[in-house]
Order: structure tokens, then sequence, then C-alpha cells
């Protein structure tokens, strides 16, 4: 008996091909991975954040007294000397006198007048009453002697006199307050801001405290300025130091001495710098996300030479890197190869075609690499960013 397929072999090619094509079909293809070398290479663990520089030394000059502060005429940058006069500080003007503020002035001139004329009588009636104690203690003087009169009413008189004397004396006084309320009522009627007396006014001259340039002019114009009031700030540019201020989780891991470099400050190549201060004391900050976030400010010093970095003055900004650790041969892999197996280290390491799971020890890590302590050699490939369908002994290929 012959087979039906066999009497129709086109048929029979047709059944071949179809099933050829669903093994095909079914059958598990490898799977595009990026792969990359466990390589050997410095490596650096640093953390980066934003920074402005400032001078070290800034002094804020200000007002020693209230009063009319004349226009500055420095500007922004420029050189001064210790002792140097800034600028001058000349007394307020007098209030303008209103039509019911000079009558009160003119009143108190009267009044003041009166009271020197009253103080006059006084000195007139004192003066007289002493010129009579004195007199009578003239006539009363030869009687006592001759023991007419007892030494009773001679000191009594003699007494009387040395009291109408002090009064007299008073009255003089009292006449010289009166006259100076008097000069004192016609200087607050002569003098205000709309007369001009052409007398000059006294000045206080206010000088720098140091040498070094004008970092700032808060008070350019003449105006009116009070005790106290920041006029100008001095401080040398040369000078330089770099604020800083990252979180304080990142703050304890940073030590005085530490290591900072400095980029996309406007030069080729990175500054070099040295932590000097870490501020014991942190703030609040909100990010750009709306986020709450505890700060401290950690100060670094140029240890560069001057001449790369002469161009920067106050508040410019840099990048810093605070290096924690760094090695220049360091076996390592990229941190994206990583991931947890049985709360250890893992990666998959591509041997031939296919992936196979391999436990390691990894030591320092920053953002992009990962120092390995064992389990890899040099030249081994791992899988970069491995998926959820990679799993051990499945078949790769690199992308």
């Amino acid at each position: 008996m012959r087979l039906p397929l066999r009497q129709h072999p086109v048929i029979s090619l047709v059944v071949v091909l179809i099933i050829a094509a669903l093994v095909w079909g079914f059958w598990p293809k490898p799977l595009l991975v990026e792969i990359a070398e466990v390589r050997t290479a410095p490596l650096t663990v640093a953390i980066e954040e934003e920074g402005r520089t400032r001078v070290k030394d800034r002094y804020v000059v200000s007002a020693p007294v209230d009063g009319m502060a004349c226009r500055v005429n420095l500007e922004v940058g420029d050189s001064i000397e210790q002792g140097q006069v800034l600028l001058a500080i000349s007394p307020m003007l007098s209030q303008v006198l209103d039509p019911r503020s000079r009558a009160q002035a003119e009143a108190q001139v009267a009044a003041a007048q009166s009271a020197l004329r009253a103080a006059e009588e006084q000195s007139e009636s004192a003066r007289a009453s002493s010129d009579f104690f004195k007199k009578e203690v003239e006539r009363m003087r030869p009687l006592v002697e001759q023991g007419v009169i007892s030494h009773e009413s001679y000191d009594k008189a003699v007494m009387e006199k040395r009291t109408a004397d002090a009064s007299l004396r008073s009255a003089r006084f009292s006449v010289e307050v009166a006259s100076y309320e008097l000069d004192a009522a016609r200087t607050a009627l002569q003098h205000s801001a709309a007369t001009d007396t052409g007398a000059p006014a006294e000045r206080v001259l206010v000088r720098a405290p140091v040498s070094g340039k004008i970092l700032k002019i808060p008070h350019k114009c003449e105006g009116v300025v009070r005790a106290g009031e920041a006029l100008l700030e001095i401080g040398a540019p040369s000078d330089l130091e770099v604020e800083v201020d990252v979180l304080s989780a990142d703050a304890v891991k940073i030590h005085p001495g530490s290591r900072v470099l400095f980029d996309r400050w406007g030069g080729d190549k990175p500054l070099e710098g040295v932590v000097s201060i870490i501020e014991p004391v942190g703030f609040t900050k909100i990010s750009a996300l709306g986020v709450e976030e505890q700060r401290v400010l950690v100060i670094a010093d140029f240890t560069s030479p001057p001449k790369l970095w002469e161009r920067l003055g106050d508040g410019y900004r840099v990048e810093a890197r605070f290096i924690l650790w760094e090695g220049d041969k360091v076996l390592q892999v990229p941190a994206s190869s990583l991931f947890r197996v049985n709360n250890e280290w893992a990666v998959f390491v591509v041997n031939g075609n296919h992936a196979e799971i391999r436990k390691v020890k990894v030591g320092q890590r920053n953002g992009l690499s990962a120092q390995v302590l064992s389990g890899l050699t040099k030249g081994e490939r791992v899988i970069n960013h491995p998926g959820e369908d990679i799993e051990a002994g499945s078949r790769v290929n690199e992308r």
C-alpha cells in the first residue's frame, strides 16, 4: 500500500517547511543585552555641590553718627588705602518752620525776653539788699568794739550780709541763664532748612579701616543716613575662599584638610583646594522640589597658584567636588551592572553566549562605577543594566 504523502511530494515539502517554521519561531532567541568589560582604571568617590566664592575678610563701613552723607565718588572695584577719606557726613538740616511753628518760636522768644527782664529785676533787688547789709555791718563794727551793742547782734548782721551776697550771685546767674535761653529761642527762629546762613558746618570724615578694594556701595547718592547704617563694603578680592552648602549627611563624611576640586569656574582646568572649616551649625533650605533639607556650610581655601584664579571675584559660582576616596588602578565594573541576591551583590557574567550569576564583593562606589574586591577578574564581561527577563543560563547577544 502506498503512502498518500509519497503520492504528493509538494504537500510533503509544505508540511516539512511548516514544521520547521514552527520550530524556528518557538525556539528561544538570545536576549540582546549591553555588555561591559571588567577593567582597571582610576576611581574617585566624591561629593559634588554648587558653591560660590567670597572674600575672607570683609569690612562693612557704617555711619558713625546721624547726618547727611555726601555722594560717594568711588566705584566698585576701586583700590583704597588704609586711612583714606571715603566720604563725609554733615549735620542734619533744620526743620522747615510752618506758620504755626514760626508763631510758637516767636512766642518763645518773647517769653525768653520777659524772663530775662524778670531776672534782671531780681538781680537789682538782690544788689540793693547786699549794699544795705554791707553798710549795716560797717556801721555796727565800731559800736561792738566800744561795747555799745552785743556781739550777738553784730554776728546776726554779718550773717544777713553773707546771705544777701549769695542771693546777689544767684540772681546774676539767673540773668545769664535767661540770656542763654533767649539766644536759643532766637536761634530756633532764625535757622531753618529754608534759610541758608552760609556758615560752614562741621563734617565727620569717614576713613577706610584697611587697604583693599570697594566691594559694594549700598549708599552712593547724597542723602540722610542713620548711625550704624552701612555705607561701604571693603575687602581684598585676591584673598578668596569658597563656601559650599552640602547636606548634613554628607558633611559628616568631609573632614578639615580634605581635597577639593573646583570645576565649571570658567577656566580650562579644575582648580584645587582644601577644606578649612566645617561649620558646626546647620540650617534649613528648601530644595527645587520643595523638600526641606538640613544643610551645612563647608569652607574651602584655594591651593592652586593665584595666577590661575586671579580673575575670580567675590560671589562667583563654582562646582565643588569633595574627594572622599580615590585610587589609580582600581578593578571596577559599572554600578548599573550590580544587583542584590540574598543581601549580597551579584552580576551576570557572559560566559560564551550564556549569562551566569556570580556573587561579588564590592568596595568603594560612586554614581557610575563600583570597586570589585573579589569575584571578578580583569577582562571578564558583565551585563550592564540587566533586565528582569535575564536568568542564569539565558542565551544573550551583545546589542
